[in-house]
């Protein structure tokens, strides 16, 4: 076994640390200031601007085959990234890339849908959580009901992440009632690639945070047969695949946002003093740095673990669900820690950190709440899917 990163995998995380340094993290009073406003975090205009220099800088499509123009650096680099961009709350996300299941797509689909999600031309989002299913996919209640050449959509999915800005969405709906209820949910679901001009809509939910997920409402939406992406009556998967991938990428931005918290922390203990002396050198306050300092390292190789078996070929549902669940709940411990030695400061909108406060809360209940990575985690053990230790 070999622990450390190699050369190349240091020199493309420390280029990346110092583009967020220098590009995001001096945008962040921008941002807190916007957001206060009700405006949104930033302009079109700046978020073009960090694109193309990104670009420029190399950093475009780090995870996309190179077939289509892509870095392919691989699932472990992609977590270093993750982690590293997440060390700040401005919104940014390299480009050059697409939802992992849309590389399902046939080569029309591709030419129409893929390549112009890579180019950023197009913006894409994935549907299947609904008002009454969230992560028990089996009960969705949209429905997709053959006529002629063309499937009729209706139904509402809800908590849709981009699904105000896409241009077009991934959507799983129900297409054999019957093989859908005999099989628990798992077929008679197809997922299908739906233009915004085809009928369907959306608005904003607003949150506690600045997560701005939508309401996706279909009425009588008419789609082609040649729309469905991948198989007739094979959604499921492809959503397990979705989720599967974002699990634990959230953990790895439960790394980054905590590891630069806990930095914060650890600076403002020396500064501030109480009786004479910094706090830095009270017991009170070096035992949560500690703690936090741990579960920190410990989530860390959480996700490196789930995504070097990936890299493997591997199947890492398992390791992500433990990845997500840890780092998630991580990430929630460190805010909370790093708001209570700010005091009344850390509670101020002065600081960020009541906005990551807010932030992290979000990271136990998307993709998969706490309650289903255990669910999981429990089950792979218990029915003898997964032996203890057997990732190593």
């Amino acid at each position: 076994m070999y622990l450390r990163l190699t050369e190349e995998q240091k020199m493309v995380q420390e280029t990346i640390r110092k583009f967020v340094e220098k590009e995001l993290i001096p945008l962040e009073n921008e941002v807190l200031r916007n957001e206060r406003e009700g405006k949104p975090s930033l302009s079109i205009d700046i978020q073009e601007e960090l694109q193309l220099k990104a670009k420029k800088a190399g950093f475009w499509g780090i995870n996309t085959p190179a077939e289509y123009g892509g870095a392919d650096l691989g699932q472990v680099m992609q977590a270093i990234v993750s982690i590293e961009v997440a060390k700040t709350f401005v919104p940014f996300k390299f480009g050059g890339s697409a939802d992992n299941i849309l590389y399902y797509a046939n080569e029309e689909q591709k030419e129409k849908y893929l390549i112009p999600t890579i180019n950023g031309e197009k913006k894409s989002c994935f549907a299947m959580t609904e008002p009454g299913a969230g992560s028990d996919t089996r009960n969705i209640k949209m429905k997709a009901v053959k006529r002629g050449n063309e499937w009729i959509l209706n139904g509402e999915k809800t908590f849709i992440t981009g699904g105000n800005e896409a241009d077009f969405v991934m959507v799983i709906a129900i297409t054999d009632k019957e093989l859908h209820q005999e099989t628990r949910g798992r077929e008679g679901v197809t997922c299908f690639i739906v233009d915004r001009d085809m009928g369907w809509k959306s608005e904003y939910i607003h949150t506690m945070g600045e997560w701005g997920p939508a309401s996706l409402v279909f009425d009588n939406v008419s789609v082609p047969e040649e729309n469905i992406l991948g198989e007739l009556h094979g959604g499921y998967n492809l959503g397990l695949e979705w989720i599967g991938f974002a699990r634990w990428i959230v953990g790895a931005r439960a790394v980054g946002a905590a590891e630069r918290l806990l930095q914060m922390a650890i600076d403002y203990s020396k500064e501030r003093e109480t009786f004479g002396k910094p706090i830095a050198e009270r017991q009170a306050i070096q035992w949560p740095i500690a703690d936090a300092a741990v579960e920190i390292e410990a989530a860390r190789w959480l996700v490196l673990n789930a995504a070097f078996t990936l890299d493997q070929g591997e199947d890492n549902r398992h390791l992500a669900s433990i990845a997500k669940l840890y780092g998630a709940n991580m990430g929630n411990k460190v805010v909370d820690r790093v708001l209570q030695i700010h005091g009344g400061m850390g509670y101020t909108r002065e600081l960020p950190i009541e906005r990551w406060y807010r932030e992290a809360r979000l990271w136990r209940i998307y993709d998969g709440t706490d309650e289903i990575q255990r669910m999981i985690i429990s089950r792979n053990l218990l029915k003898g899917h997964v032996k203890l230790g057997q990732f190593i």
